[in-house]
Protein backbone atom coordinates (compact mmCIF):
# COMPACT_ATOMS: atom_id res chain seq x y z
CA UNK A 1 0.00 0.00 0.00
CA UNK A 2 1.06 3.30 -0.53
CA UNK A 3 2.47 6.15 2.18
CA UNK A 4 -0.65 8.11 1.67
CA UNK A 5 -2.72 8.91 4.08
CA UNK A 6 -6.65 8.22 3.38
CA UNK A 7 -8.40 10.96 4.97
CA UNK A 8 -11.64 10.62 6.75
CA UNK A 9 -14.13 13.73 8.31
CA UNK A 10 -16.64 12.50 10.64
CA UNK A 11 -19.17 15.02 10.90
CA UNK A 12 -21.80 14.01 14.07
CA UNK A 13 -22.81 16.22 16.82
CA UNK A 14 -23.01 12.86 19.32
CA UNK A 15 -19.73 13.02 20.64
CA UNK A 16 -20.01 9.29 21.77
CA UNK A 17 -20.66 8.44 18.40
CA UNK A 18 -17.98 9.80 16.88
CA UNK A 19 -15.49 8.31 19.99
CA UNK A 20 -16.76 5.12 19.09
CA UNK A 21 -16.35 5.29 15.56
CA UNK A 22 -12.99 6.82 15.87
CA UNK A 23 -12.14 3.70 17.53
CA UNK A 24 -13.43 1.47 15.02
CA UNK A 25 -11.48 3.21 12.23
CA UNK A 26 -8.52 3.56 14.55
CA UNK A 27 -8.17 -0.43 14.47
CA UNK A 28 -7.92 -0.32 10.47
CA UNK A 29 -4.56 -1.32 8.74
CA UNK A 30 -4.25 1.47 6.87
CA UNK A 31 -3.14 4.50 6.08
CA UNK A 32 -5.84 6.83 7.84
CA UNK A 33 -6.10 10.07 8.65
CA UNK A 34 -9.56 11.07 11.14
CA UNK A 35 -10.81 14.55 11.59
CA UNK A 36 -14.31 15.46 13.35
CA UNK A 37 -16.73 17.86 13.66
CA UNK A 38 -19.74 18.57 15.64
CA UNK A 39 -21.70 21.18 13.56
CA UNK A 40 -21.88 22.16 9.70
CA UNK A 41 -19.66 24.88 10.22
CA UNK A 42 -16.92 23.18 11.93
CA UNK A 43 -17.00 20.85 9.21
CA UNK A 44 -17.23 23.20 6.38
CA UNK A 45 -13.73 24.51 7.32
CA UNK A 46 -12.38 21.24 8.05
CA UNK A 47 -13.57 20.37 4.43
CA UNK A 48 -11.77 23.62 2.86
CA UNK A 49 -8.55 22.94 5.21
CA UNK A 50 -7.94 18.96 4.68
CA UNK A 51 -9.92 17.82 2.05
CA UNK A 52 -10.85 14.07 3.31
CA UNK A 53 -11.27 11.48 1.13
CA UNK A 54 -14.22 10.45 2.73
CA UNK A 55 -16.53 12.29 5.03
CA UNK A 56 -19.11 9.74 7.43
CA UNK A 57 -22.11 12.61 8.00
CA UNK A 58 -25.14 12.43 9.97
CA UNK A 59 -28.15 14.09 8.64
CA UNK A 60 -29.02 16.19 12.14
CA UNK A 61 -26.97 18.58 12.84
CA UNK A 62 -27.25 21.45 14.86
CA UNK A 63 -27.37 24.69 12.53
CA UNK A 64 -27.97 23.75 8.91
CA UNK A 65 -28.12 19.87 8.32
CA UNK A 66 -26.12 16.90 7.15
CA UNK A 67 -28.12 17.31 3.88
CA UNK A 68 -27.22 21.07 3.19
CA UNK A 69 -23.24 19.48 3.41
CA UNK A 70 -24.01 16.78 1.26
CA UNK A 71 -25.54 19.17 -1.18
CA UNK A 72 -22.30 21.80 -0.97
CA UNK A 73 -20.01 19.18 -1.34
CA UNK A 74 -21.09 17.37 -4.24
CA UNK A 75 -21.75 21.16 -5.90
CA UNK A 76 -17.74 22.14 -5.31
CA UNK A 77 -14.64 20.78 -6.54
CA UNK A 78 -14.24 18.51 -3.71
CA UNK A 79 -13.77 14.53 -4.70
CA UNK A 80 -14.30 12.90 -2.00
CA UNK A 81 -17.15 10.10 -1.00
CA UNK A 82 -20.23 10.80 0.68
CA UNK A 83 -21.43 8.22 3.38
CA UNK A 84 -24.60 8.97 5.41
CA UNK A 85 -24.72 7.33 8.79
CA UNK A 86 -28.42 8.39 10.42
CA UNK A 87 -30.72 7.03 12.52
CA UNK A 88 -32.95 8.55 10.08
CA UNK A 89 -32.83 5.97 7.67
CA UNK A 90 -36.46 5.75 6.12
CA UNK A 91 -37.06 5.27 2.33
CA UNK A 92 -37.23 9.05 1.76
CA UNK A 93 -33.96 9.94 3.37
CA UNK A 94 -32.30 7.19 1.82
CA UNK A 95 -33.27 8.34 -1.82
CA UNK A 96 -32.96 11.99 -1.11
CA UNK A 97 -29.32 11.50 -0.05
CA UNK A 98 -28.99 9.00 -3.08
CA UNK A 99 -29.91 12.08 -5.09
CA UNK A 100 -27.82 14.37 -3.64
CA UNK A 101 -24.68 12.30 -4.19
CA UNK A 102 -24.32 10.28 -1.42
CA UNK A 103 -22.45 6.85 -2.05
CA UNK A 104 -23.95 4.91 0.76
CA UNK A 105 -26.34 5.43 3.46
CA UNK A 106 -26.26 3.75 6.70
CA UNK A 107 -28.24 3.26 9.47
CA UNK A 108 -26.08 4.28 12.40
CA UNK A 109 -27.58 1.43 14.38
CA UNK A 110 -28.25 -1.65 12.27
CA UNK A 111 -25.13 -1.03 9.86
CA UNK A 112 -22.47 0.41 12.37
CA UNK A 113 -20.54 -3.02 11.78
CA UNK A 114 -19.74 -2.55 8.39
CA UNK A 115 -18.39 0.60 8.21
CA UNK A 116 -14.63 -0.51 8.69
CA UNK A 117 -14.66 -2.66 6.08
CA UNK A 118 -16.08 -0.40 3.90
CA UNK A 119 -13.70 1.96 4.85
CA UNK A 120 -11.17 -0.05 3.90
CA UNK A 121 -12.63 -0.49 0.62
CA UNK A 122 -12.78 2.85 -0.49
CA UNK A 123 -9.22 3.54 1.36
CA UNK A 124 -7.72 0.65 -0.97
CA UNK A 125 -9.53 1.80 -4.27
CA UNK A 126 -8.20 5.68 -3.28
CA UNK A 127 -4.97 4.25 -3.04
CA UNK A 128 -5.38 1.86 -6.06
CA UNK A 129 -6.36 4.94 -7.83
CA UNK A 130 -9.79 4.07 -8.51
CA UNK A 131 -12.34 6.69 -9.37
CA UNK A 132 -15.88 4.70 -9.48
CA UNK A 133 -18.83 5.73 -7.88
CA UNK A 134 -20.82 3.05 -5.56
CA UNK A 135 -23.92 2.54 -4.88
Amino acid sequence: MSNKNFSILIVDDNSGFVARMRGILDELETFITIHSAGNFDEAYQILAEEKPDLVLLDIRLPGKSGMNLLQLIKKSEAKCRVIMNSNYSNDHYRQQCKDLGAAYFLDKTNDFEIVPELVRQLAMESFNGANTIIN
